[in-house]
């Protein structure tokens, strides 16, 4: 493989997310690979238990982050065994979005590749759109890989 900058994948643990995975290989082929899990801060109720609790932040956030180790590492044999050249990165963030963009930059990621779980209209206003934060954040390409047309 080559010294260019490796793209960015992002992956949560989700099918949406190993299927971006194995697109991206088809569409690309071998190449450096950088496969993300950004987990959260604090997690809601870590938030009310932190405020009543004895418990120090940083125990919760040393669990998030333990977490988003994991399943990044999962992420990254998953891009392993579809020919990337791939690496497992973890980080914590607020939103969410934020931390894939702020890698992306860290990175000089060429491009993004991020999953998507499909949603529109109401749905898509209530629960939000990582994928469109990504790209409308992003400052440089994002390949979003839509879920399966159910036909």
């Amino acid at each position: 493989m080559n010294d260019s900058p490796p793209i960015l994948i992002c992956y949560d643990g989700s099918a949406d997310a190993e299927r971006a995975i194995k697109t991206a290989a088809t569409l690309l082929g071998a190449r450096r690979a950088v496969v993300i899990d950004i987990g959260p801060v604090l997690t809601a109720s870590e938030s009310v238990g932190a405020l009543a609790s004895v418990v120090p932040g940083e125990a919760f956030e040393e669990t998030n982050i333990a977490e988003a180790d994991a399943v990044a590492a999962r992420g990254a044999e998953i891009a392993r065994s579809a020919g990337f050249e791939a690496e497992a990165r973890a980080a914590l963030a607020e939103p969410t979005w934020q931390g894939i963009v702020d890698a992306a930059a860290e990175l000089n990621a060429p491009l993004i590749v991020i999953g998507s779980r499909g949603l529109s209209g109401l749905r898509e206003i209530v629960e939000g759109s990582m994928s469109h934060e990504v790209a409308e954040h992003a400052g440089r390409p994002v390949l979003i890989v839509p879920p399966p047309h159910e036909r």
